[in-house]
């Protein structure tokens, strides 16, 4: 029996995906909608859910909005901007109780999905433009989010790493866009974006939970209709041939140093090799057994954290650690002997099968929301594969020693960038 099953209808402008379970209590839907990045929209995709979620035609202002979901037992609405590959994507979540459980005869679902169409589609309009005051509002929280990346130096450090490995292309703007764009965004411009998003966004409509699925295809065919086109394909991924390591230093009034590896692992979502990838990972930097976890923090003592993520649409790996300043050498040091053991087939069977059972486990208790049911097949739509959580899970069981050494045999250090403290020198 499949771990999952997933249904896709081709609706009028978007797609319908629904899995029918009965693991929850509640209902989930969650609206998508994706675009290539630019510099030109990046600021403006960014603020838009956030003004679209504070009020509407129907509920004016927040408070109103926000007291009919309560008045909804409780309905929860959630916006989120993500970058996968070079994909800009924003979200809108809505969590509702399925009525199935309640003894009021209230159709929750058709309502929380009217209540979608409503935020999307309704908004709140004055003089054929969004609302001043409230972009207004929104713009100055958008400012406060791009600083918050800016004071919190781990995140800073990773965006300043992303920056420099990827200069010119659009994978190096941070998804909540730019600083010096927000004040240029008024009502009119704005409004002028939603229109053209909702034209010519991919747009991805998910619905979990125990539901009737012919019903939830009816309503949403009644509720959303878009013009038919054809999203936007880039290639996220393209090969480059690196010369030299890219090192930046730079200096701040930190009290401690953050080092950032970039590395360019040329293998992507729906590649034959991707599952070898992820256990490389894993292996390599993910977990607490990883190597990087245990000779650079707490062998060599080097380092405060020390680990590796991978970003699955853009073919690329990052290593983060928090180290003093004057590691810098060794810290460097041990980190490429720890890529050079991978390569060279250094690590256990013991090693190999844990980090399997961490990966199966994390990804059976990511399935375990909702949301990261959603977010899980997503992956499928940015990438233009199919893949079923049950081929994830099989294809992960099968690599062996041998995939995971060919495809470290695949990775290239890119970019080294280190924020460090004003004036010290490296030792």
């Amino acid at each position: 029996m499949p771990v999952l099953t997933e249904s896709v209808k081709e609706m009028k402008g978007y797609k319908l995906h629904l899995v029918k379970t009965e693991k929850y209590k509640t209902n989930t839907i969650v609206w998508k909608m994706k675009a290539p990045l630019t510099k030109e929209d990046v600021t403006l995709r960014a603020l838009l859910p956030h003004v679209l979620q504070s009020s509407s035609s129907k509920y004016p202002t927040t408070t109103e909005l926000r007291s009919y979901l309560d008045g909804l037992y409780g309905t929860t609405l959630y916006v989120d901007l993500a970058k996968k590959g070079e994909y800009q994507i924003m979200s809108f979540s809505i969590e509702v109780a399925n009525e199935k459980f309640l003894s009021d005869p209230t159709p929750l679902l058709e309502k929380a999905m009217e209540f979608l169409a409503e935020i999307l589609l309704n908004p709140n309009i004055q003089n054929n433009n969004f609302q001043t005051e409230t972009v207004e509002k929104e713009k100055k929280t958008l400012k406060q989010r791009i600083q918050s990346v800016f004071d919190d130096k781990m995140r800073y450090s990773n965006l300043r790493l992303v920056e420099e490995m990827f200069g010119m292309e659009p994978y190096s703007l941070h998804v909540n866009g730019k600083m010096e764009d927000v004040d240029s965004i008024t009502s009119e411009n704005l409004y002028q974006f939603y229109q053209r998003a909702l034209k010519e966004d991919e747009l991805d409509l998910y619905v979990i939970g125990d539901v009737d699925e012919n019903k939830v295809e009816q309503i949403a065919g009644k509720l959303f209709q878009f013009e038919q086109r054809t999203p936007k394909v880039i290639s996220n991924y393209e090969k480059k041939n690196i010369q030299t390591v890219h090192v930046v230093k730079e200096e701040q009034d930190i009290k401690q140093g953050k080092l950032n590896i970039g590395y360019r692992t040329n293998v992507v979502y729906g590649d034959s090799d991707y599952f070898a990838l992820q256990i490389f990972n894993g292996i390599f930097g993910g977990f607490s057994h990883s190597k990087l976890f245990i000779n650079v923090r707490e062998k060599a003592s080097l380092a405060y954290y020390a680990a590796s993520r991978m970003e699955s649409h853009k073919g690329i790996m990052m290593v983060m650690s928090g180290i003093d300043f004057n590691h810098y050498d060794q810290a460097v040091g041990i980190i490429k002997e720890q890529m050079e053991a991978m390569k060279k087939g250094d690590f256990t069977d013991e090693e190999l099968e844990q980090t399997k059972a961490v990966i199966d486990n994390q990804l059976l208790e990511t399935i375990d929301t909702s949301r990261g049911i959603v977010e899980v097949l997503y992956h499928n739509v940015v990438s233009h594969v199919n893949i079923s959580l049950d081929q994830w899970l099989g294809d992960m069981k099968k690599v062996t020693k041998e995939d995971i050494v060919a495809v470290a045999n695949k990775i290239e250090m890119d970019t080294i960038y280190f924020l460090t403290g004003m004036g010290v020198e490296q030792k």
